[in-house]
């Protein structure tokens, strides 16, 4: 069984910086078989992805996170973060860590998804 456990959330002033762990434990992959995705959720709202890395280190972020939040990861301890700065009231939301996992063998293609049960992160003064 996996499990990806957020965590650094909590209340922060406008203009403020915070950094989101996720950190994945229990069945061991290889780092170049993860997938990992930020999401968060406002309430009212839809869950929209935030940023994402690739197994190859690739980075996309959406157009509200560009330029103020950066993912990153450390292979070795299986953790991906999410460095949020000049952060204002339209990112509070519950965050969420998404790891994707795609194993590729003989026999084919095995996609698997795990999601965190979410950080809450609320920017106000």
């Amino acid at each position: 069984q996996v499990q990806v456990v957020e965590s650094g959330g909590g209340l922060v002033q406008p203009g403020g910086s915070l950094r989101l762990s996720c950190a994945a434990s229990g069945r061991k992959f290889s780092h170049d078989s993860m997938n990992w995705g930020w999401y968060r959720q406002a309430p009212g709202k839809q869950r929209e992805l935030v940023a994402s890395m690739t197994s190859g280190g690739s980075t996309n972020y959406a157009d509200s996170a560009k330029g103020r939040f950066t993912i990153s990861r450390d292979i070795a301890e299986n953790t991906v973060y999410l460095q949020m700065t000049n952060l204002n009231a339209e990112d509070t939301a519950v965050y969420y860590c998404h790891l994707r996992v795609v194993v590729t063998t003989i026999e084919g293609s095995n996609d698997m998804n795990y999601w965190g049960k979410g950080t809450l992160v609320t920017v106000s003064s």
